[in-house]
């Protein structure tokens, strides 16, 4: 099985560096010229199977890259919910004591009252191996969501193993992996269309 991890496209809130989590933003002009540019480019593999995040971002990503394909959206999919952060850019931030607390861990513990790490990862392994029952073995299935979303899913299933952050995955960036039953991915190739 092969499995296609691709990132939303630009929203408003991307390009100012803001932390958007659960605020429902649909893609900015630039993110959808992202993901057209992605679509023409010619290396998005025929899918089988559609699976994204319902939020705005994502499905309307997953609509202009599979035109004729209806996602099936996960709630498991869903980006991060970052709280009293959320909206806000780290410059507005910076005098924040919560904040600069969150930051002084390396982001591993959870934001005040909100999902912390362990239970974000557990929720994005629960859908992605949900989906993936639903696929055959030489199915190609595309996952459009969120960053933190494919950082996550690649933080588990990669190998080699490599830490959280080291998979950051840009506006509309896609991740070719092979998948075997575990799962485990093997990382074939990473893009951005721009």
């Amino acid at each position: 099985m092969k499995v296609l991890l691709i990132r939303h496209g630009a929203t408003k809130g991307n390009l100012a560096k803001r932390y958007i989590g659960r605020t429902d933003e649909a893609l900015c002009p630039q993110g959808v010229r992202q993901a057209q540019a992605l679509c023409g480019d010619g290396r998005l593999a025929a899918v089988d199977k559609l699976f994204c995040s319902p939020m705005r971002r994502c499905v309307e990503t997953a609509a202009i890259l599979f035109p004729h394909m209806q996602a099936k959206a996960c709630d498991g999919l869903r980006e991060c919910d970052f709280g009293v952060f959320e909206g806000k850019t780290a410059d507005e931030l910076k005098n924040n004591a919560a904040y600069n607390a969150w930051l002084a861990t390396g982001c591993t513990e959870g934001i005040p009252g909100l999902e912390g790490p362990q239970t974000f990862f557990a929720r994005c392994a629960r859908a992605f191996e949900g989906a993936l029952g639903e696929c055959a073995a030489g199915d190609t299935a595309a996952f459009v969501a969120h960053g933190g979303v494919m950082m996550a899913i690649l933080a588990a299933y990669a190998l080699p193993r490599q830490a959280f952050y080291k998979y950051h995955i840009g506006n509309c960036g896609v991740v070719l992996c092979a998948c075997a039953p575990g799962p485990v991915l093997r990382v074939l190739d990473r893009w951005q269309p721009c």
